[in-house]
């Protein structure tokens, strides 16, 4: 698993995340890229050096910046973990119910990390894991908010409910999202890309929250709901 750029290596170095070496690109001489050089030198982190063209076949996005860190696998937090720091400190958790876009899963995963939420639970099934892709657009954060993968997110509802913390879908027909009291121990639920939350979800869920459009399209991108709904809930807690 590769984490491109300079950003999403500086924030890897920087975190906790486990990485196995960094590659840079030969001959960078601009300020950046001597100042990140220098960092990863300090750290302690194995690094060599490469002509660009081995990086360019390394690297998905094509955008390295002549830094590639290679990481070990992502690792997941547990549900609990999760739970025990919305208890404690009553910051949301965000339930991710079939986002399949890595695109999409790495912008909430950034916009939850800048939100300030206890943590993301994701599915096994119909979700996207946390990929290489999904790391280069989250843009380092996703070493900096816990995420929790479970085999059944009605389940994880259910024990997210069974610790008083209150469960939110966000959905069309529920209300108005800027009405209603988002501060507490809270879960605000998002839906997939096409499908919305599933049904049996939502009825779980102790509320239905919905963020009005004046649009004919009616509808929002995933991420974009997503950091709308948890900036709402920082906003309300500020």
């Amino acid at each position: 698993m590769y984490a491109e750029g300079r950003n999403a290596v500086r924030e890897a170095i920087s975190s906790d995340a486990t990485v196995d070496k960094v590659i840079i690109e030969n001959g960078l001489r601009d300020a950046a890229s001597r100042e990140l050089t220098a960092l990863i030198k300090e750290s302690g982190v194995k690094f060599s050096f490469a002509d660009k063209a081995v990086l360019d076949k390394m690297s998905s996005s094509k955008k390295h910046q002549g830094f590639i860190a290679v990481l070990s696998e992502f690792v997941y937090s547990e549900l609990e973990d999760i739970v025990a720091a919305c208890v404690a400190t009553e910051r949301p958790i965000v339930v991710l119910d079939g986002i399949e876009d890595p695109h999409n899963l790495g912008s909430i995963i950034r916009a939850c990390e800048c939100g300030g939420v206890s943590g993301i639970v994701i599915g096994k099934h119909r979700q996207a894991p946390v990929s290489d892709t999904v790391l280069r657009i989250a843009e380092g954060s996703a070493s900096h908010v816990k995420i929790a993968r479970v085999t059944n997110i009605n389940t994880a509802i259910k024990e997210i409910k069974d610790n008083n913390v209150f469960v939110f879908s966000l959905e069309l027909g529920g209300e108005n999202i800027y009405k209603t009291n988002l501060t507490g121990k809270i879960a605000i639920v998002i839906g997939g890309e096409d499908t919305g939350v599933n049904a049996l979800t939502k009825k779980l869920s102790d509320g239905v929250i919905t963020i009005p459009m004046l649009g004919k399209i009616n509808s929002l991108n995933a991420s974009v709901a997503a950091g709308i709904a948890v900036f709402e809930a920082l906003r309300q807690r500020l």
